[in-house]
């Protein structure tokens, strides 16, 4: 099993057990794999998301890994984040890809009190069932959902990356539905709240507009008034580790 390396937190920075290394991506063959570039030699790196990142063509961007603790893995790395800076920038702003280490993230952020605003913890539970749903944390006596949206970057894209068309939304984002389910799991003087997480610097995170509008902003605007409050979080990311950049309370957006 590929257990991944403990995390440590040294005052407001989560730091990773050893530094991610940098490489160029050479193309994403399928959902699964990204090949890179690295010192000279192509690998095969695990893609730890399996849907699309953004609009974005890969193919040349610049990356960063984390080696695989696991000796018989086909891929020896994992791509942790990508730039849309342009390659070979000294330093990139970084947008991390791993959805997975967004949870640990989050725990380290909560454990070490890096999230005062949102709850100040004392402590903190995996894997917790609230009704019908399996959220992610109980900080004391508050549920806690992280989701990281990689769908929609909110990014400003030079003009060396190349994009690939976006299909209109024409279903509900599984985002939303959770949102409700959390407000019809919440029993009086309860309290969840859906931590939208973003391994970049996001200005502010809006939920997409679909032909099923009237529907999502009816679910969200009623799952609020049941008691969820809708966060984000942005963390800022380099080889290093991570720090929560900045994070504030979207809930009142959601009654608009």
């Amino acid at each position: 099993m590929n257990t991944p390396a403990a995390l440590t937190t040294r005052g407001d920075t989560i730091v990773f057990p050893k530094p991610l290394i940098r490489a160029r991506i050479v193309r994403r063959p399928n959902r699964f794999i990204i090949d890179a570039d690295l010192d000279g030699a192509e690998v095969a790196c695990h893609c730890p998301t399996t849907g699309r990142i953004g609009n974005l063509v890969l193919d040349g961007l610049d990356c960063l890994l984390s080696p695989s603790h696991n000796p018989a893995r086909k891929t020896p790395y994992t791509v942790e984040a990508v730039s849309v800076d342009a390659p070979g920038t000294a330093r990139p702003a970084w947008i991390g890809i791993n959805q997975n280490a967004a949870n640990r993230y989050v725990e380290q952020a909560l454990v070490h009190h890096l999230l005062p605003d949102i709850v100040t913890a004392h402590s903190v539970l995996r894997e917790q069932t609230l009704g019908a749903s399996r959220l992610d944390f109980l900080v004391d006596d508050t549920y806690v959902e992280v989701k990281t949206p990689l769908d929609h970057l909110q990014v400003t894209l030079g003009e060396h990356v190349r994009t690939r068309p976006r299909p209109p939304l024409a279903s509900t984002d599984r985002l939303v539905k959770h949102i409700g389910e959390l407000g019809h799991s919440l029993k009086s003087h309860q309290r969840a709240v859906l931590l939208v997480c973003f391994l970049y610097d996001n200005p502010g995170f809006r939920v997409q507009a679909s032909s099923h509008h009237d529907e999502v902003h009816s679910t969200v605007a009623q799952a609020v008034r049941d008691g969820v409050e809708i966060w984000q979080v942005n963390f800022r990311l380099n080889a290093s580790g991570v720090r929560v950049a900045r994070y504030c309370d979207l809930t009142s957006q959601f009654l608009a």
